[in-house]
């Protein structure tokens, strides 16, 4: 006999109804009782770290007979280390400030009412993400941290970790006042459900992707839930005329081959036109000895042999690899044009010694970190002190940015009264 056909809509509110009832539970639960759940879900994860690596080699040997490239099977990769680390990260968070119940301003009002901005939990909150299994466990501590309920959809190709990583940290929660329906995983990896998931207004508040641009794009074009976008990053490097050059060209290297897959690496150089002969062979150079190809336009390939013609397409591009756009512009207006053009709004730098060029980027960039003489790999919520980042927001509504805890809680007014009522 064959199995039933599974019914997506069933398994996604039974998963909305448990969340929902977990949370009711959880936002009143106190910060020490959160820190305890932290501690023994990263307790947990040391002592069954065999189980979660065995079940990780599964999704590895998978990932070779699929023929996955091999960046991706670095990021699906889990050792002794990356466990360590995963369960020092829980600890952290651990440490770090409840955001919850916290004044955020305190009136009385003409008509002597008490009101109180305070802020709350989002809720139930769905993270669809790819690839990596230490979001599993990074997105579901920060999630509890402050106060939420979190519903995960990871990759097909980590399947096994996760469901690895979700038991474990279940495990953990059976001895803290932290319900065990706080975290849940949609272990059915089909486009079906996830389409679903989407549109599942009934029991998430707020979705957040994490991943490439196809799938933060995929969301945003079906989701009807609220989306939080992070993600994205075309992020420029403006050398203007009156930079110094040792300085732009440490920033540029660091910036472009740091760490060349993440998105806060830089995708495009733009160049001033008064300083391109000079400056920019140099630049090059540098970036030459650390194997980046270089896109250019007309200007720049008669500057630089080695450099491949750029089409239009490639000033939009995040590479996320050894790769560069590089563009020579007439001056500050054309480079701001063209960062307003093309940036994906996540981060951009420029590097000058002039204050007045400097502030007036500061102003000029509607991005969500803009940088003055430094490198754009700093936009991070570990860097920016926040102890850790479910993503970076590159939208304005709610958040943007490193997202640390404070971005995953809203805000109510509390009113008290004397027995006031409205003339």
């Amino acid at each position: 006999m064959g199995h039933a056909p599974v019914d997506n809509d069933t398994v996604l509110e039974k998963m909305g109804v448990a969340a929902k009832s977990a949370a009711k539970i959880l936002r009143k639960l106190s910060a020490a009782e959160k820190n305890e759940a932290l501690h023994k879900m990263a307790e947990a994860l040391e002592s069954q770290q065999d189980f979660i690596l065995a079940e990780n080699t599964k999704d590895l040997m998978h990932s070779k007979e699929a023929e996955y490239p091999e960046s991706m099977v670095e990021r699906l990769t889990l050792n002794q280390e990356r466990i360590q680390g995963m369960a020092n990260g829980l600890r952290q968070i651990a440490t770090l400030p409840d955001p919850t119940g916290v004044s955020k301003g305190e009136w009385v009002n003409a008509d002597g009412l008490r009101i109180t901005r305070r802020s709350v939990p989002l809720g139930v909150i769905g993270i669809i993400y790819e690839s990596r299994p230490n979001v599993t466990v990074d997105a579901t501590a920060l999630c509890l941290k402050a106060g939420n309920t979190v519903i995960l959809r990871g990759g097909k190709e980590a399947i096994n970790s996760n469901k690895a990583l979700i038991q474990v940290l279940k495990s953990g929660l059976e001895g803290s006042n932290v319900p065990i329906d706080s975290i849940q995983l949609i272990t059915d990896p089909s486009r079906e459900l996830a389409a679903k998931f989407m549109k599942f207004n009934a029991g998430l508040d707020c979705l957040i992707p994490r991943g490439g641009g196809n799938l933060i794009q995929t969301v945003l074009d079906n989701a009807t839930v609220p989306v939080i976008e992070t993600g994205t990053g075309n992020c420029h490097l403006y050398v203007h005329e009156q930079a110094d050059l040792a300085m732009a060209k440490s920033i540029l290297v660091n910036g472009k081959t740091h760490r060349p897959s993440v998105c806060n690496a830089l995708e495009t150089l733009l160049i001033d036109e008064s300083i391109a002969d000079a400056a920019l062979p140099t630049l090059a150079e540098a970036l030459a000895e650390k194997g980046v190809l270089i896109h250019g336009d007309d200007k720049v390939c008669a500057i630089i042999k080695d450099a491949v013609p750029a089409t239009d397409a490639d000033y939009h591009t995040e590479y996320l690899a050894n790769e560069i756009a590089v563009k020579i512009v007439s001056d500050y207006d054309a480079a701001v044009s063209h960062i307003e053009a093309y940036s994906s709004g996540h981060s951009d730098a420029i590097v000058t010694s002039s204050y007045t060029h400097a502030q007036d980027f500061l102003v000029d960039i509607d991005s969500a970190a803009v940088y003055v003489n430094a490198s754009t790999r700093f936009t991070d919520g570990e860097m920016f002190g926040f102890g850790g980042e479910i993503g970076i927001s590159t939208q304005k509504l709610h958040a943007r940015g490193p997202m640390g805890l404070e971005a995953l809680t809203s805000y109510k007014y509390t009113i008290l009264g004397s027995g006031q009522i409205k003339a």
